[in-house]
């Protein structure tokens, strides 16, 4: 069992507020990505913090060229103002690096050799967030011959809970919903979970308001910073919006890409969709405008505490 931190840290009240907003450069923005936005930077500005951007730029093979850059003039364009320089995760391999050197060495991560197609050979059994659970093959060591492919977190079968601000108490057992997860994958690249967890605690994140597609994950990232030794920031998951056959709005899904011309509309209704007691004709004012109401109304208690909501793909 990870027991660097018996029990977990939380990040101190006492702590000045630190809330992130980070994007993936996979394409461009959409009305998902801006009520993540649009709710992590009215939260940390309500309680006077700082709102910082990073770029999850890890996953090199899903970047699109040009993207990150979009990204950030979009944000700038719809009057969002961040704080201090933008981290990218892609100038950070050696702090990852570093984390799995610990975890390595204290016993808590090893090498995997086993493919998608051998783990399907062993296990039926669904992961909670897709894939399938690890069978822990590798777990005692690799067979003779076989050669490292991935690096894996040992987990424990034990509950992981956790205090939603919005989503209210979530429960995971680790061994039994996803088993030992990846920190590096086969093809050399670090994996989500352990970049954000890592820089989380670089970046002194405080609070993390997010999108309720990533409840799941948040069990995992908090038995990763117990193991790590690090405070667990507070966690709010917003709902996300879905289309007309329930699918989150996204670039798989083909959500349309934020237009600045709309920039002011477009916040309006970001912020009736979580909730806030928005008059429509705000949409037409200037976005300095929209931003003045927002900070100045700004109700976290309004949002709705459910996981998906039915929204129209643009504003009309």
């Amino acid at each position: 069992m990870c027991n660097k931190i018996q029990p977990p840290a939380s990040a101190p009240e006492t702590l000045r507020y630190r809330g992130r907003f980070a994007p993936s450069p996979t394409g461009a923005l959409h009305f998902g990505s801006l009520i993540a936005a649009v709710a992590s930077y009215l939260d940390a500005r309500a309680h006077g913090g700082e709102w910082l951007v990073r770029m999850e730029d890890v996953d090199a093979e899903r970047n699109v060229p040009g993207a990150a850059d979009d990204i950030l003039r979009t944000l700038d364009a719809f009057g969002f103002a961040w704080d201090g320089e933008v981290l990218w995760q892609s100038t950070r391999d050696e702090a990852y690096a570093a984390a799995l050197a610990e975890l390595n060495v204290a016993g808590l991560a090893y090498p995997c050799a086993c493919s998608r197609k051998e783990i399907a050979a062993r296990t039926t059994r669904p992961a909670i967030d897709g894939g399938l659970v690890y069978p822990g093959t590798c777990r005692s060591g690799l067979a003779p011959g076989a050669a490292p492919r991935a690096w894996r977190l040992r987990v424990d079968n034990i509950p992981m809970p956790f205090v939603d601000r919005l989503q209210g108490e979530v429960v995971q057992q680790l061994e039994d919903d996803v088993g030992d997860f990846v920190l590096r994958r086969a093809d050399g690249l670090f994996a989500y979970q352990l970049a954000v967890v890592v820089d989380d605690r670089f970046q002194g994140i405080t609070d993390v308001v997010r999108g309720a597609d990533l409840l799941a994950s948040t069990p995992r990232q908090i038995w990763l910073q117990r193991c790590l030794g690090y405070p667990t920031p507070r966690y709010a998951h917003l709902p996300v919006a879905t289309n007309t056959a329930g699918e989150k709005w996204s670039k798989q899904t083909l959500a349309p890409a934020l237009e600045s011309g709309k920039a002011a509309a477009e916040l309006v209704r970001a912020l009736a969709f979580l909730g806030q007691p928005v008059a429509a004709e705000l949409g037409r004012a200037t976005v300095a405008e929209v931003w003045g109401w927002a900070l100045a109304n700004w109700s976290f208690a309004a949002i709705p505490r459910q996981a998906a909501i039915s929204a129209p793909a643009t504003a009309a």
